[in-house]
């Protein structure tokens, strides 16, 4: 039985140690592998040039510009809810950005580290208009289209049998499958985050026969996941995140990132690489913050352009405005 420990502490050593090296093989490879969804307007979907747009992407490129230097040194690999995480411990990818829901399950049991959260969502229906339906009581009896392998499928058996309500759920492997078999009236409602069913709208042949209730049956907060075992890995992932948080608390966009660089604020000094040694503590270059924010720009800016008042989707900030605007993204100090 101790050869048998000793057997499985070497293996589980040996994983470890090979994970840790991330951040060495993205180097050398000189392209991040990012795993994406197959297509959820305003997160990672395919322009009409084929190449892939989103708020997903845009965490992609961003940590492409603070490991590599290049925004564009990034190679997308379009996941299936069920592949997502098996991608990830196989090493197909470097980092998950495929809004993924976090739980405690996933967390525990997993072998896969969640990085902080970057965007709060929760889980809502779709309905026709002409439908008649206002919330999600109405919604008793009713064939409901789900995705496999989602958070969605536990929420709505734990949200209907607890409110004593029946259901016949309708589950599809592929999202865009579930959209078609939903607009061609297989199902009475579809399920999904709030904000995937918006985007999914808007791609409808006739977005204006189809609505979201208002009413969402679940907490949805999504964001990165990495490997466990190389914490330098996740830090960088972490970090870019709250990267671009603090640069939009400081008004450091895109456009005035090399102006704030030379500016008298410490902060924005720290965060843009010309005060400090920052960047060597995760074994980046100095400006591995600046390069983020020159390439997707703050947080604010990847919001309204993907999924905000500047996108199809026209979300509000909400939850994911900054903490000093009543929501809840918070940035990490930069000291």
């Amino acid at each position: 039985m101790k050869v048998w420990i000793l057997a499985g502490a070497l293996a589980l050593a040996g994983m470890a140690g090979a994970e840790a090296q991330t951040l060495a093989a993205v180097k050398a490879r000189g392209t991040l592998n990012c795993g994406v969804s197959q297509g959820f307007a305003g997160f990672s979907t395919p322009d009409s040039r084929g190449e892939f747009c989103g708020l997903d992407v845009d965490y992609c490129r961003a940590v492409a510009a603070a490991v590599l230097g290049d925004a564009t040194k990034v190679r997308y690999v379009p996941l299936t809810a069920q592949a997502r995480f098996t991608a990830l411990q196989t090493g197909e990818i470097d980092v998950l950005f495929r809004n993924s829901t976090q739980t405690f399950l996933r967390d525990a049991s997993l072998g896969l580290n969640q990085g902080p959260v970057n965007f709060y969502d929760g889980q809502g229906f779709a309905v026709r208009r002409d439908a008649s339906v206002g919330k999600v009581q109405e919604l008793d009896g009713a064939t409901i289209c789900v995705a496999q392998g989602t958070t969605h499928e536990l929420n709505l058996n734990d949200v209907f049998r607890a409110r004593g309500m029946k259901f016949s759920p309708v589950v599809f492997e592929r999202i865009d499958t579930m959209y078609e078999a939903f607009y061609a009236g297989r199902c009475d409602a579809m399920t999904q985050d709030a904000s995937a069913l918006a985007g999914a709208l808007t791609s409808a042949r006739d977005p204006a026969a189809y609505r979201v209730l208002e009413e969402t049956i679940s907490k949805e907060p999504l964001g990165p996941f990495t490997r466990n075992g190389d914490d330098q890995w996740s830090n960088i992932v972490m970090w870019v995140h709250y990267a671009l948080l603090e640069a939009e608390e400081l008004g450091v966009t895109a456009a005035n990132a090399e102006a704030q660089a030379a500016g008298a604020n410490p902060t924005a000094q720290r965060l843009l690489g010309t005060a400090g040694e920052f960047g060597s503590r995760l074994g980046l270059d100095n400006r591995w913050a600046f390069n983020a924010i020159r390439a997707v720009g703050n947080y604010g800016e990847v919001f309204e352009r993907n999924v905000g008042q500047g996108s199809a989707l026209k979300l509000r900030r909400g939850l994911n405005g900054l903490w000093t605007s009543g929501g809840l993204m918070y940035a990490i100090p930069f000291r």
